[in-house]
């Protein structure tokens, strides 16, 4: 499972590159959050026009379905750079040095290249539903209101790009830090074991006093 992490950084290039794509998730995740907000005002607005005129929002299920990727999919590169992603490590929290780096190298790699396969799918998937000669350059839309549906079909492959930007950033992290032997690597997640946890939690709550 995962636990809190911190990510190191220093001026080298390879720190500045985690900063700039930071603030690109960053802002994806903004636009994840505000998607949640914007669902919650939907169902208010849909709840209440029912139950005051018997008329609730037309498509409201249609609205749902176009902003679940951006709520599924926006946050997902912020939360690999913060090492939030739900993972089994009781192998991997026993590891320390090369050996440790080692095993992170492998799994980033692997998570790539199924990330690789998936913007390919996912592309292709967007790819036969958009078409700049029909009307609204969509070829499928939503069932109820008529919602063209590639701009949802598009938002998969440009957060699974984004992500494989990042697992290239924390594969050069590991690298570096398997080759060089480094002890507290710049631009990867350092998962803080219990005792750390507990002490940065505590020193939160103090700052908060």
């Amino acid at each position: 499972m995962a636990g809190q992490a911190t990510v190191l950084e220093d001026g080298s290039r390879l720190s500045r590159l985690d900063h700039l794509l930071l603030g690109v998730e960053r802002f994806l995740a903004l636009i994840s959050g505000l998607a949640v907000f914007g669902l919650m005002v939907l169902a208010v607005v849909s709840v209440s026009g029912r139950n005051a005129i018997n008329a609730p929002l037309p498509g409201y299920v249609d609205w749902i379905e176009q902003a679940m990727p951006l709520i599924a999919f926006l946050g997902v590169s912020f939360v690999q750079r913060d090492g939030g992603h739900i993972r089994m490590d009781i192998v991997i929290s026993r590891l320390r040095g090369r050996a440790l780096w080692l095993f992170e190298l492998i799994s980033v790699v692997l998570i790539l290249v199924l990330m690789l396969a998936l913007v390919w799918g996912s592309w292709s998937h967007f790819d036969r539903s958009f078409d700049f000669g029909a009307p609204m350059w969509s070829r499928d839309s939503s069932i109820d209101i008529g919602i063209p549906l590639w701009p949802a079909k598009l938002l998969a492959p440009v957060a699974f790009s984004v992500l494989c930007a990042r697992l290239i950033l924390q594969i050069w992290g590991y690298g570096r830090a398997f080759v060089l032997g480094l002890e507290n690597p710049v631009a990867v997640p350092l998962i803080q074991d219990t005792a750390a946890q507990a002490a940065a939690e505590a020193e939160q709550f103090e700052g908060q006093d």
